[in-house]
């Protein structure tokens, strides 16, 4: 017999980089490219990407946006435009210098992102509030010249959406700014079910040339944050530097005030972390690209074969359900559904078909469950449902079980070195001391959570008065 597909996975808690490293490779989410730090996004993976795009258009559409594709190459002239945008992303700018056998004369950045091509472009078509508000997203590819990369995570090239859009008043432009937050935080929390924190970003983290800067974070399995959403509030900076005017109702030009926010392929990294096991993925059911997959047991013997596509059929009709007729046998099977995380594995066999039922097992619990056949659509929906929300139930216990509140810099180190978590803990607001506490102890300021606490009066790295609550966290 030749190499078995099921492989064993890396311990999560004994090395959670390479417990990760198998889960992505094994369970076909993506291949290694030949370039460094790129990665080939398989089928599988793909699938997955394409149900968590399609759930999130949607909301995005339904909210009054168009989507709109620009261009990949940004000229060097357009992006020095933004002095404060370029310097945040130089380091990370991949630049194209020839066309064909020629020099070009003014090197194009490949798109780090499109502040600067939408600015543009939106100068050239708002003239009178009447214009506004522009309400646009597009879904694109984006280069970043990580140092560090891992599949998902970080990567050069990743997939995203990002939104755009200008408005008439600071008023409108912030609350757009809150509403594609709250989009984010419903889809990872309703969706993908994955519990998430909802803050501000400090000024040392926010997006380079952004007013402010508006995050979800998300919590994964051995302690450490990530930032799994963006929105950010650029005021009317930006159309300052491209000169995005319009005429106000009074006949006076005025500069718009604009937004930006994103959502990429990491969130699939994330719900790997979040949910996954020492067994491989474990997918929340309404991303899942398979939600059902049926295995005939004994499916040489007479009217097996036969039952379980009628099954198929069958279901459907209301869950994604698919059937492994090959003549791999049934624990390989087993191993490899559970590999990728399909949520619900249905069995069937001879005895079964005589006694008109089926087995169900749950990927979440491995709960085995045997359901009479005229009852199977009604109860696969109320597993896939509980399915969804065990998960998120799971997460946010462990999410607040890893959460610690600390009061001096004493105890913010000790809970570093000890523990793996979330830590609460208020700041002065320099950042000076945000810098030290990531200088001694690795953790990064998540955000400023808009449901703040008051843990103490004073700053827990230099102790004089605290002016905000935030969480704390080494991050992906």
């Amino acid at each position: 017999m030749g190499k078995e597909f099921v492989q064993r996975i890396t311990d999560m808690d004994e090395n959670f980089a390479q417990w990760y490293t198998d889960v992505v490779t094994k369970a076909d989410l993506i291949d290694y490219s030949s370039v460094r730090g790129s990665m080939i996004i398989r089928p599988y993976g793909n699938a997955i990407w394409e149900n968590i795009k399609n759930e999130l258009d949607q909301k995005i559409k339904d909210t009054g946006h168009e989507n709109v594709y620009m261009p990949l190459l940004i000229p060097e002239s357009l992006l020095q435009k933004e002095k404060d945008h370029i310097k945040g992303f130089a380091p990370e700018v991949a630049w194209v210098t020839h066309g064909g056998e020629e020099e070009l004369t003014e090197r194009l950045c490949i798109r780090p992102t499109s502040e600067v091509l939408f600015g543009e472009h939106f100068k050239n078509i708002i003239h009178s509030y009447r214009d506004l508000p522009k309400l646009y997203n597009q879904w694109s590819n984006v280069v970043r010249w990580e140092k560090t990369t891992r599949p998902f995570l970080r990567t050069l090239e990743f997939l995203w959406q990002e939104g755009h859009t200008c408005h008439e008043t600071e008023e409108e432009a912030f609350e757009e700014t809150m509403n594609m937050l709250n989009v984010y935080a419903t889809l990872c929390e309703d969706i993908l079910a994955i519990p998430v924190l909802k803050g501000k970003k400090t000024e040392k983290e926010k997006f380079a040339g952004a007013k402010s800067t508006y995050t979800i974070e998300s919590f994964m399995h051995d302690g450490k944050a990530l930032q799994s959403g963006t929105s950010h509030h650029f005021g009317n900076e930006f159309a300052k530097a491209l000169n995005i005017q319009f005429t106000d109702r009074n006949g006076s030009l005025q500069y718009v005030h604009q937004t930006s926010w994103g959502f990429t392929t990491r969130i699939i990294g994330a719900m790997i972390m979040v949910h996954g096991d020492n067994r491989g993925l474990v997918i929340p059911p309404k991303v899942a690209p398979v939600q059902v997959m049926i295995i005939p047991i004994a499916h040489h013997k007479e009217g097996v074969l036969d039952h379980a596509y009628q099954l198929k059929e069958k279901l459907s009709n209301y869950a994604r359900t698919e059937i492994d007729a090959s003549s791999k046998k049934p624990g390989w099977k087993f191993n490899e559904y559970e590999m990728k995380g399909i949520p619900l594995r249905l069995e069937i066999g001879p005895r079964d078909i005589k006694d008109q039922k089926v087995i169900l097992v749950r990927r979440d619990t491995n709960e085995k469950i045997t359901v009479p056949i005229e009852q199977l659509e009604t109860k696969i929906e109320e597993i896939l449902n509980d399915i969804q929300h065990h998960l998120f139930t799971q997460a946010k216990k462990h999410r607040d079980h890893n959460t610690y509140e600390v009061r001096s810099f004493e105890q913010f180190k000790e809970v570093m070195e000890t523990k793996k978590g979330f830590i609460k803990a208020m700041w002065c607001g320099e950042e000076t001391c945000e810098s030290k506490i990531k200088e001694v102890t690795g953790a990064t300021s998540r955000c400023i959570p808009f449901e703040g606490e008051v843990i103490s009066d004073k700053c827990v790295c230099c102790s004089h008065d605290a002016k905000h609550f935030v969480y704390w966290a080494k991050a992906y």
